[in-house]
């Protein structure tokens, strides 16, 4: 008989805001002692993103601009809106996909996969980094333990679905206390990393945790360089409480 897998607890704790990968606020403790199932934490991160409410201000910057815009996280809906020119980016997080669209001039309309590797805002981003597909790979593996930032996390790793993504490989590094996602790398089919998501640093607001610095490098798989490094910052915040589970 195989044993039945740690569940995952989901708790308040620290809240990283990974608005770009975008985990707003991932806030699931993994409490077990022994290695939860990694579907099961890529759950419990899904889940939280339908319980959190945020409203925050901040910039992408780049090595050329900085792109000021406001996010607002709702009920599973996450709403990127940037100006000049005026753009907002609606992620939709569901129980087993996510869809992404775009509201400019009033009009309503959906980012499809012709322009997932296109560029958000000229930066290192993308579309499909914004949609969030990795979270919704199946058969996760967990690699085992790990460190970030001195913070403890397990390390999985997901196979894209064949011809559906820029990335072949997503390895990930989820907070053991709280399920937050600390980074994120993307590898190309052939196994060379294409771009990298990590936390730089938190602050608190209103009692919570919450993103302070996120770093995006992208990186030149022939050569392993770096080829471009960006910033996600938020310089303001108001948290709501967790929505009640339905």
């Amino acid at each position: 008989m195989i044993p039945h897998p740690p569940q995952v607890r989901i708790a308040p704790g620290f809240r990283p805001v990974l608005a770009v990968l975008c985990l707003l606020g991932v806030s699931s403790a993994l409490t077990a002692e022994d290695a939860p199932d990694p579907a099961a934490i890529l759950n419990a991160a899904r889940m939280n993103q339908s319980r959190q409410s945020a409203e925050l201000t901040g910039q992408l910057r780049t090595a050329a601009d900085k792109a000021p815009f406001r996010l607002t996280v709702d009920n599973g809906k996450i709403t990127y809106q940037f100006q000049d020119p005026d753009q907002g980016i609606v992620l939709v997080l569901g129980n087993k996909d996510s869809e992404l669209f775009e509201r400019m001039g009033g009009r309503k309309s959906d980012i499809t996969p012709a322009r997932y590797d296109r560029p958000v805002r000229q930066s290192g981003i993308t579309y499909e980094d914004l949609a969030m597909k990795f979270l919704y790979w199946p058969n996760p593996k967990l690699l085992g333990s790990d460190s970030v930032r001195t913070r403890a996390a397990w390390k999985l790793e997901m196979q894209a679905p064949r011809a559906t993504s820029q990335y072949g490989v997503a390895r990930v590094w989820v907070d053991k206390q709280s399920g937050a996602l600390l980074r994120v790398e993307g590898f190309d089919d052939s196994g060379r990393l294409r771009r990298r998501f990590e936390v730089v640093s938190a602050q608190k607001v209103d009692g919570e945790w919450i993103l302070k610095q996120m770093r995006v490098e992208t990186f030149d798989p022939s050569t392993r360089k770096v080829v471009s490094r960006d910033y996600l910052e938020i310089d303001g915040a108001t948290v709501a409480a967790p929505s009640p589970a339905p």
